[in-house]
């Protein structure tokens, strides 16, 4: 697949990108520097024309995983998927532990129970740092593109709704969220295949894990998704005496996602000036297209996308600078209070023996660091034989 170059112009502003070939003559001819290694990015040093083509970017918006594309009228110029943390609410966690047990010690201390009051538009961190996320994400790839047209798919999820499928009238109305359709949510809770075959070229219905005959509800937690032949199969047996004892607990995963994405699907669109669709329409025209289900399949309709050629595909992690002062002793108790902040820390790439590595951690108080995959294994050299090209910060791209 075709890997774009990505081009600023001499103030650092995003031209439309290149080729491989073109790119390779100007660094040759010196007409353009590297600013950045990966998504691989020249600078101009010249002044040039700024025209530029209409591009439109796709974001399919995630709890675990965002999904991009941007295109024009004949190609895709960049997509993948970005990988959201997952600690954020262990480390926030820890944080507050830590501080309760400093605080009980001040005996002196007044009381604080009752003047703590939350902002209007308050969020809470892991999903303010979800919203944050989005909107990274995007001003990255605007620094790499001159996009001029953005679209984000919003979940349409209903908590009340998943819970108690059979409230209407004016008790749904004592309910917080609204329209939601209850096999959209299987779809996407089940992975969009038979819960007990894994096909997924069939179509799905939804499936009761206990037979209402038995005494089953029709709420979410006793429900699944499965093929007609399963399901037929199946009959009048709870899914453990069909042979499948785990299915109940699966069922019965949290709804935390969905309330996540409730509540952050317009503030992104807000924030971002997108328009927006909805995940049906994805799917009408991504079958339409003979796409399989993706996030970058999903990011590449949402942006229009129909025929264009496509590019190979990123995945992007965050990465943070590790700047807490508490870490691990010897061992392996906490706290233990970093004296000084190490000069290299992991993710950040290095030059050793005239090759590039990436930085896997640093020992010995910072003297000696771990370079990944050193011809085929990791690495501990002195810190003074390395040589630091590039901090791992923020975004990480990565070629699939």
């Amino acid at each position: 697949m075709r890997v774009p170059i990505y081009v600023l112009n001499i103030r650092g502003q995003p031209l439309m990108p290149t080729t491989q070939r073109k790119g390779k003559k100007l660094l040759t001819e010196r007409k353009a520097k590297v600013a950045k290694r990966c998504p691989f990015t020249i600078q101009l040093n010249y002044a040039t024309g700024e025209a530029t083509q209409p591009i439109k970017l796709g974001v399919d918006m995630g709890y675990t995983t965002i999904g991009f594309s941007a295109k024009t009228e004949q190609l895709e110029l960049i997509s993948g998927t970005l990988i959201l943390r997952k600690d954020v609410s262990k480390k926030i966690g820890t944080r507050r532990s830590y501080r309760r047990v400093r605080r009980s010690r001040l005996w002196y201390r007044e009381p604080r129970f009752l003047n703590r009051k939350k902002e209007e538009g308050w969020l809470a961190p892991s999903t303010q740092h979800r919203l944050a996320s989005h909107h990274s994400l995007v001003k990255k790839l605007k620094s790499l593109l001159p996009i001029s047209f953005k679209k984000v798919e919003v979940a349409n999820f209903d908590a009340h709704k998943m819970q108690h499928p059979e409230i209407n009238g004016i008790e749904y109305q004592q309910g917080e969220l609204q329209g939601y359709e209850v096999k959209e949510y299987l779809l996407d809770k089940w992975g969009r295949k038979c819960a007990y075959c894994g096909k997924t070229d069939v179509i799905l219905e939804v499936e009761h894990i206990v037979p209402t005959s038995r005494g089953g509800t029709d709420r979410v937690s006793n429900l699944t998704i499965s093929c007609r032949a399963c399901n037929l199969k199946k009959g009048d047996q709870t899914a453990e005496e069909f042979g499948y004892p785990t299915i109940q607990q699966q069922a019965k995963k949290s709804l935390k996602a969905a309330a996540c994405l409730n509540t952050l699907r317009w503030r992104i669109v807000d924030q971002l000036g997108a328009e927006h669709t909805y995940g049906y329409v994805t799917k009408y025209q991504r079958n339409k297209l003979g796409l399989e289900k993706s996030h970058v399949n999903d990011a590449f309709v949402i942006a229009g996308g129909t025929n264009q050629e496509r590019c190979r595909p990123y995945q992007v992690i965050q990465v943070g600078r590790n700047n807490r002062c508490l870490q691990l002793n010897r061992k392996g108790f906490k706290p233990s209070i970093r004296r000084q902040r190490y000069e290299l820390q992991p993710h950040d790439f290095v030059k050793y023996n005239n090759s590039t590595y990436k930085v896997k951690g640093v020992h010995c108080y910072g003297k000696r660091v771990i370079l990944k995959n050193v011809k085929g294994q990791d690495k501990s050299v002195v810190i003074n034989n390395v040589e630091l090209i590039k901090y791992g910060k923020g975004l990480l791209f990565s070629l699939c």
